[in-house]
């Protein structure tokens, strides 16, 4: 009987062990689940461990030692940010760091038509909260126009530098397949796009746009003042709708009604559909358009038809 005695014991031991290391094996109950853990580039495997430990991603910075030797050998842990999407037990993250497997899901993120660096920065901060507005909008403010508005899949651990730099590129490989019309119309692109921002805010279906994109080439043309109210948004932040007597004097190279010529950077990251408007302008022989409280644009060939549409469509 003393062997079945000893054989019984042996296999109570056994399955307290295996009990007890499921639970030290399994996730710890208040695991950060929907989380990012960064691991930092460089970090020894037990100073990770702890790391992981103390933030109650694993409940045994030893077994977690052992399983990324099993899984890693002596190259060591990937750096990276790890996606925590679900609870995971130890022997999951150590396979899962040793192997850089960080599951991170893709972002996506839609910027509209019309919107400057400053309203961009805004809808990027909604989606990612690591990335700091000051920042954004110092290494951005130098391409204003250049962003092209569309629909995005970043990584959550994008930098501003990888998005701007992605925003950039799709503005290129759209700006290429318009290449010949550019060239043809013998303009440079600068000023086409500052011009193509402007009708951006200005107006809204394909054929108004090229109307007010003709009017504008012509004042210019005939070295008018532009006398556009897109730019206001870009000095004040105000809307045409907003704008008071006391706003139109306002000294800023921006302000069209005292500052002839375009402005000195587009006020808005145009569409491709107001780009081509700009390089495919509709010649009339009006001088003047305003647009009414529907948006529906009325347009004049002279100021005192202007003035008449403004005491008609903008009591």
């Amino acid at each position: 009987m003393k062997w079945k005695f000893v054989i019984f014991f042996f296999l109570a031991v056994v399955a307290i062990l295996l009990v007890s290391l499921f639970f030290v094996l399994k996730a710890p109950a208040d695991f950060p689940v929907n989380s990012t853990y960064t691991v930092e580039k460089g970090v020894g495997l037990s100073s990770l461990s702890i790391d992981l430990n103390n933030k109650n991603i694993i409940k045994s910075s030893f077994w977690f030692k052992i399983f990324s030797v099993l899984f890693g050998g002596t190259r060591g842990v990937m750096a990276g940010d790890y996606a925590l999407n679900s609870s995971q037990n130890v022997i999951t993250l150590a396979k899962r760091i040793n192997e850089g497997n960080f599951d991170l899901k893709l972002i996506s993120i839609t910027i509209p038509e019309g919107l400057n660096v400053f309203e961009i920065s805004k809808l990027v901060l909604q989606k990612f909260k690591k990335i700091n507005e000051a920042d954004f909008i110092k290494l951005a403010s130098p391409d204003e126009g250049y962003l092209f508005p569309d629909t995005y899949l970043f990584l959550p651990n994008t930098t501003t530098e990888e998005i701007i730099i992605e925003l950039k590129n799709n503005f290129a490989k759209k700006i290429e397949t318009i290449k010949d019309d550019i060239i043809n119309f013998k303009k440079p692109l600068t000023d086409i796009i500052k011009l193509a921002s402007i009708v951006e805010e200005e107006a809204r279906t394909t054929e108004t746009r090229r109307v007010v994109a003709g009017i504008l080439w012509t004042r210019l043309n005939l070295n008018m003042p532009l006398q556009v109210d897109a730019s206001f948004k870009y000095i004040n932040g105000k809307v045409t709708k907003d704008l008071t007597l006391a706003d139109l004097k306002i000294d800023s190279p921006y302000n069209s009604y005292l500052y002839k010529g375009l402005p000195p950077t587009p006020v808005c990251n145009p569409g491709l559909d107001s780009i081509l408007a700009a390089i495919n302008p509709i010649k009339t022989n009006y001088l003047y358009f305003l647009s009414d409280q529907a948006g529906e644009i009325h347009y004049a060939k002279t100021f005192s038809e202007h003035l008449k549409n403004k005491e008609l469509y903008l009591k």
